[in-house]
């Protein structure tokens, strides 16, 4: 065997033997540390073919970033990370690579509008149209309607000294594109100039998702050389480092002693800092093709960062005060181990309960994902005061095939979660007895579908009904309907003036738009009363006293400032506005 030969196969050995011991550490393991590292060194500068093993090697390196032995490891990690993208077998690779989020490779996906504004402007010139997914898309209705709803957009986002041109040319969609963005990008105009038009967020967002854009991330790096985001890159730097000394924490977390715990710290962060920390959350989502609004409108302002000692802590972002719901407060929180972000949670409460939708990035699903789960679920608890939660049936595997083949809905059970449903329990039971008869037997696909099609819930205390996933809060919206329709039939603009005149008067705060009670008020609290005003004249407030009408006030305006997680908290406490929210959101 030559050389040339002998040199990828020692390579791959040494890649599996990497891979073999990356999660072993503790004292037990006294040479796995010297080992990994010599692995590493090693690696650095071998040439693997194809791009399996490309891939693979970036995982462990990845994985070694965030649970490093030691210095010696971390650096290693560290220095083949910074270098990959030069590597000769990730660039023969690149092609295959596509949407592997690995630096050096082009990720593509039909971003929302929030993020491809942010991409248009950190990186304009690598953003491009994806022409072939749009055909695709665009397949069952073809590419005329496609064209013709893009060139339509041109014309409402060109400078009117422009459409001369527009109206009597035919230079073609492409032609258009290309002409009208110079020396950037049609993508890049294209997000950019839906969000310069002047309308709301809302209306913004919708037109440019009707449009639904493939758009294409190539490598690269923005005017500041900013590279372009990516898996391999990703870690904040302000976290400190906590070395793995001792074996990971793989052991099922006992909730009811998890839920008693506190982090080690809870920071507010500066806005420099905090930006960082939102730009991070965007790019792993970009670099997973995935999106969540949570990160691509959070708020700077709104910024928190859980530490629970170890190296794992949670950013936790809140919405821009514009996006967030009428009732619940959501946030993401960016699960970080050492800095590097190894998953993401979506987070809502309201009532003294949480809906948990948690994800572990899939490089991390060997490390310490139930440990992390019960420091989630008691943030909930330490920041909103939760002691009920609940969990969606899409994390246990609805319409998620991913969740199915893990047997998500056990990992649940197993921690205390219950259905409500009769049909679930009942088969729950009936699959427990069959386990405890034959102790090698696991749950059919279609027995998971089955339990993974209603919500299941933990109580620290007793069990209620008040909780997200039992309250529909639907019910609120539609009692809303009613009022503005019977009252003011198809006419919301007018409905909007005349419910917060009213609402105004009710609570206190003069009922004219330019007096002086609202004068200290931001902008989102402003708009957070204007939300809120017909649901202010369903409540009853008329009959409350003037302390729980001025407490109605503080939650109101709690829902606009910088920390909605203070909407949560006095609205709990708020004990006529609970009651007259559960009642309106109780199934009957």
């Amino acid at each position: 065997m030559t050389p040339a030969r002998r040199r990828p196969a020692g390579a791959l050995r040494a890649l599996a033997e990497l891979e073999r011991i990356q999660a072993e550490f503790g004292p037990e393991r006294p040479d796995r540390a010297a080992r990994k590292a010599e692995l590493l060194a090693r690696l650095a500068h071998a040439r693997l073919g194809g791009p399996a093993p490309v891939l693979r090697l970036h995982e462990a390196a990845c994985f070694l970033a965030a649970y490093p032995d030691d210095a010696r490891v971390l650096a290693l990690a560290e220095r083949l990370l910074d270098g990959f993208e030069a590597r000769p077998d990730l660039r023969a690779a690149r092609a295959a690579l596509a949407d592997s989020g690995v630096a050096g490779t082009e990720i593509r996906y039909p971003f929302f509008a929030g993020t491809a504004r942010w991409l248009a402007r950190q990186w304009g010139d690598q953003l491009h149209i994806d022409w072939d997914e749009m055909r695709a898309a665009a397949g069952a209705s073809g590419g005329a309607s496609l064209d013709e709803s893009l060139e339509r957009l041109l014309s409402l986002i060109a400078h009117h000294a422009e459409t001369p041109g527009l109206d009597e040319l035919d230079l073609g969609l492409r032609g258009w594109l290309s002409r009208m963005a110079g020396r950037g990008t049609g993508a890049a105009l294209l997000a950019l100039g839906v969000d310069a038009l002047e309308a709301s967020d809302e209306v913004r967002e919708y037109l440019y998702e009707r449009l639904g854009l493939w758009l294409r991330l190539a490598p690269g790096r923005g005017p500041g050389g900013r590279p372009t985001p990516s898996r391999t890159r990703a870690r904040w730097r302000g976290a400190p480092i906590v070395f793995q000394t001792r074996p990971l924490r793989r052991e099922r977390p006992d909730l009811a002693r998890v839920l008693q715990e506190r982090p080690v710290a809870v920071r507010e962060l500066p806005p420099p800092e905090a930006q960082a920390l939102i730009d991070l959350a965007r790019e792993a989502m970009v670099v997973r093709s995935r999106d969540l609004d949570v990160f691509a409108c959070g708020d700077p302002a709104d910024v928190r960062l859980v530490e629970w000692g170890g190296g794992l802590s949670f950013a936790c972002i809140g919405f821009v005060p514009s996006r967030r719901l009428l009732l619940e407060s959501v946030y993401g929180l960016l699960t970080l181990q050492n800095g590097v972000p190894v998953g993401y949670v979506l987070l809502s409460a309201l009532c003294g309960s949480s809906e948990i939708a948690y994800n572990v990035f899939e490089t991390w699903r060997g490390g310490e994902a139930a440990f992390a789960y019960g420091r989630v679920l008691a943030t909930a608890r330490h920041l909103f005061g939760s002691d009920s939660f609940t969990i969606y049936p899409y994390q246990l595997g609805d319409d998620n095939d991913e969740a199915l083949q893990s047997g998500a809905w056990w990992f649940y059970q197993k921690l205390g979660f219950r259905a409500k449903d009769r049909g679930v329990l009942g088969l729950m039971r009936r699959e427990l007895a069959a386990m405890r008869r034959h102790p090698a037997r696991r749950s059919s696909i279609a027995t998971l579908r089955r339990l993974a099609r209603e919500n299941v819930y933990y109580h620290m205390r007793r069990p209620r009904e008040d909780v997200i996933g039992l309250l529909d809060l639907a019910e609120v919206g539609l009692a809303v309907t009613d009022l503005l329709a019977r009252r003011f039939g198809p006419d919301r603009a007018a409905a909007s003036r005349a419910c917060l005149a009213e609402a105004r008067a009710l609570l206190g705060l003069g009922g004219r738009a330019g007096s002086a009670a609202l004068r200290p008020w931001t902008l989102g609290e402003r708009q957070a009363l204007q939300r809120w005003a017909p649901l202010v004249l369903l409540l009853g407030v008329e009959r409350w006293t003037a302390a729980d009408r001025r407490a109605l006030v503080a939650v109101i305006r709690a829902k606009g400032s910088l920390r909605e997680s203070d909407f949560v908290t006095l609205f709990d406490r708020h004990r006529r506005l609970r009651a007259a929210i559960t009642r309106m959101a109780t199934p009957r």
